[in-house]
């Protein structure tokens, strides 16, 4: 059964006349008495009296009356409710970051940002727990509007949001600093580079995320090697952070993330400049991407980029 043989049928009902019902329907006389012969056989009943003037229901008629018009007022009210949401979806830009990210630079930024300009944005929190390669992929298959994170150029899967399909604007800078506990005299616990006899335990992040290739090659290419030896590893930056604050060993962390703690003496360097690892805070998006809120907070992000 089709939907529109019922609203041919409540057409019918109420101009009683096949010619001013099929003018109403926009169909011609042949094909709306044909829809409505067919709207019959498949109730198995006849829904129209013929024989008089004007056209009139038969019983069953009447009573599938009230259920046509039921179902079609229940029908338009779904569409409507649905190209609602379908609006408010289109509306929101579709966000994907990294918890430091989330917790640190979008709600200093981003969102402030948002607010001003009056647009919605929809963050979804489940990339928090993500793998580097989980966001390129949320980007690819346009599952997400926009994306921040950090960048380095030891990042290499973030090359797969090649220029030609991706633009990306530089908002921030950020810096990973070499952490530990403070010992009782408020000395560092551990100090840098450390020795071969006794070699720092290193909280490392897991190799799938963004940071630990920055690290791995900020590491490699400083004149002392470091003397590290991975006790733990862990995507999450906040995780790492706890885990030197207990004195298990060293991490390098944001500093937005471990600024109160320096302040406050509970964590502190654990080397020179040198052993600081810069990164830029990115955002991207596809180029293809028409969204018009997508563009509107891509150009007030421009205009607030870094120069």
């Amino acid at each position: 059964m089709e939907i529109r043989w019922l609203e041919d049928f409540i057409a019918l009902a109420k101009t009683r006349h096949f010619s001013r019902a099929a003018d109403e329907q926009n169909v011609t006389q042949p094909t709306f008495s044909r829809r409505i012969k067919l709207l019959e056989e498949e109730m198995k009943v006849t829904l129209i009296d013929r024989n008089t003037l004007p056209l009139s229901l038969t019983p069953a008629g009447e009573i599938f009356l009230q259920s046509a018009e039921l179902i079609t007022r229940q029908l338009r009210d779904a569409k409507a409710r649905c190209l609602e949401i379908k609006e408010q979806e289109q509306s929101q830009i579709r966000f994907i970051t990294t918890q430091s990210l989330f917790l640190g630079y979008y709600r200093e930024f981003v969102e402030p940002l948002c607010q001003r300009l009056e647009l919605r944005i929809d963050v979804n929190m489940k990339s928090s727990s993500w793998a580097g390669a989980d966001f390129i992929n949320a980007m690819t298959a346009n599952e997400s509007d926009l994306m921040l994170c950090f960048w380095h150029p030891a990042m290499g899967f973030l090359k797969e949001l090649d220029e030609e399909n991706f633009d990306s604007v530089t908002i921030g800078r950020e810096i990973l600093v070499p952490c530990v506990a403070t010992d009782k005299q408020g000395r560092p616990s551990f100090e840098l580079p450390g020795s071969r006899k006794q070699p720092i335990p290193y909280i490392a992040y897991d190799d799938a995320t963004f940071l630990a290739p920055a690290v791995q090659h900020h590491l490699q290419r400083q004149h002392e090697v470091p003397q590290l030896q991975i006790l733990a590893s862990n995507i999450h930056a906040a995780s790492i952070k706890a885990m030197v604050k207990e004195g298990f060993g060293i991490g390098w962390l944001p500093k937005r993330l471990v600024a109160d703690s320096l302040n406050y003496g509970t964590l502190t360097l654990a080397g020179a400049v040198n052993w600081n690892v810069p990164l830029e805070i990115r955002v991207y998006r596809a180029r293809n991407n028409i969204n018009p809120n997508v563009l509107q907070f891509w150009q007030a992000l421009k205009d607030n980029a870094l120069s």
